[in-house]
């Protein structure tokens, strides 16, 4: 049969069209729904807010929203496993960090999930430095002072953490190591509660965050002795870094990080991958994470492989220090 040359033309224009057309409708089957990212803190705490900055920009590049789901519970393990069991399809992520995804390993003996075989990186964030603050009456002026007085009355010192597990509690765990000094640990339920303890010199010092530390630091009610950081923080650029005073072994990335459940297709975390860095590149998200006390991640710290690495290599560095601590959860 002939057909006018009219019909002719329009169907081969929409075959010439349909493959186009099929590599966009392929494209744009994710993410067809919102999607769910676990924090397996509480709401309002640093790693919550973080969470939520990031994904309010990825939301918009996505097209769909991020809707956050706080999952809390046994230092943020809990979230973990939740995450770990997700259908591997991209709509469940988890923002983790060295507490989760590190030193877990090492204090839980019956932990759930394996933090290196068992979640998809998508790429890290960062996050906020680490101080090591004394209440304001501890002798020690200046880190030099401190880090003596911590090897020579270590047992009889106390230490404040925001729980067993809690980056607080692991930060000092370690520098506590390095120095073979074993100080009276004392938990709290949270960081804010700890360090209300060392503004009421009830304890005589803490490892802890930018934003839970910066006000109290500027105004003199605690002692600023170091931060566990290669460089000055900006919001508490007079407080020396640790290879400074002389101890560059006490060095803390305080990493976060976005997951997915092993299984999820390349593809889609490509798309998250991606989604993340126009996040992290974007200036009022970037503007809002700083404020707020925290480090952002290079461009050649950032990616699904540094992730992975930052992972590996924190295990292999906290759980050593659990491990001969004696501390462990069952």
């Amino acid at each position: 049969m002939k057909l006018p040359r009219r019909t002719f033309l329009h169907l081969a224009a929409g075959a010439a069209a349909l493959p186009l057309a099929t590599h966009i409708a392929h494209g744009q089957t994710y993410p067809a729904r919102p999607i769910t990212l676990i924090v397996p803190y509480a709401a309002g705490g640093a790693t919550d807010v973080m969470a939520r900055i990031v994904s309010e920009h990825m939301s918009r590049t996505l097209g769909q929203r991020i809707i956050i789901e706080n999952v809390t519970g046994a230092g943020g393990t809990i979230g973990s496993v939740r995450a770990m069991r997700a259908a591997p399809d991209g709509y469940t992520l988890i923002i983790g960090n060295q507490g989760t995804h590190a030193a877990a390993v090492g204090l839980y003996p019956r932990l759930a999930y394996n933090p290196e075989n068992d979640f998809a990186t998508i790429g890290v964030i960062g996050g906020p430095d680490f101080f090591v603050v004394g209440r304001k009456g501890l002798p020690p002026n200046n880190a030099s002072e401190f880090f003596s007085y911590l090897k020579g009355s270590g047992e009889k010192l106390n230490v404040a953490h925001a729980g067993i597990g809690s980056t607080t509690h692991l930060t000092c765990l370690l520098l506590g190591s390095i120095l073979d000094a074993k100080p009276t640990q004392v938990p709290f339920g949270g960081a804010a509660p700890a360090m209300n303890a060392v503004l009421a010199e009830r304890v005589d010092y803490m490892c802890v965050t930018t934003p839970d530390v910066a006000q109290y630091v500027r105004s003199g009610m605690v002692k600023g002795y170091v931060v566990a950081s290669p460089a000055r923080a900006s919001l508490l650029p007079d407080v020396p870094t640790s290879q400074e005073v002389g101890l560059p072994e006490f060095q803390v990335y305080n990493w976060n990080g976005l997951f997915a459940p092993k299984g999820t297709p390349r593809s889609i975390l490509d798309i998250l991958t991606s989604a993340l860095d126009k996040a992290l590149d974007d200036d009022t998200t970037r503007r809002r994470l700083v404020d707020i006390g925290n480090e952002i991640a290079s461009k050649a710290q950032r990616g699904p492989a540094s992730l992975a690495a930052n992972v590996k290599a924190d295990i292999a560095r906290y759980t050593p220090v659990i491990r001969a601590s004696g501390i462990s959860i069952q």
